[in-house]
């Protein structure tokens, strides 16, 4: 293993799932201002997270929507106005084809 390339600075640091309120005790660099006091009652640094694997729904098995910016309800919106500009457009190529009557053409071989 090389020296050098790895971080030093491993502390105890509790992740807090902002849609279910879990929490998890793990071994973590990341930089933080906040701290909590954990189930143990000792106080650790906190980093809030909006989804993890107690909440995710691959995770917890259940169909349930988990969104924080509206990107479900703008993608949502974007395909509804699609299909709505594809129906437009269908509606407009279909226009009746007016029957004409063109003379049969015969060649002369020979």
């Amino acid at each position: 293993m090389k020296k050098g390339i790895h971080p030093d600075n491993y502390r105890p640091v509790v992740y807090q799932d902002l849609s279910n309120n879990a929490m998890f005790l793990v071994s973590s660099t990341a930089k933080t201002d906040e701290t909590i006091k954990y189930s143990d009652g000792k106080e650790y640094p906190l980093v809030k997270v909006h989804i993890s694997s107690s909440s995710h729904p691959f995770y917890t098995g259940q169909e349930k929507l988990v969104d924080v910016e509206g990107r479900v309800d703008k993608f949502k919106a974007r395909t509804a106005a699609a299909a709505k500009a594809r129906e437009a457009a269908k509606s407009k190529a279909k226009k009746p084809k007016q029957e004409t009557k063109e003379e049969p053409t015969t060649q002369k071989i020979g």
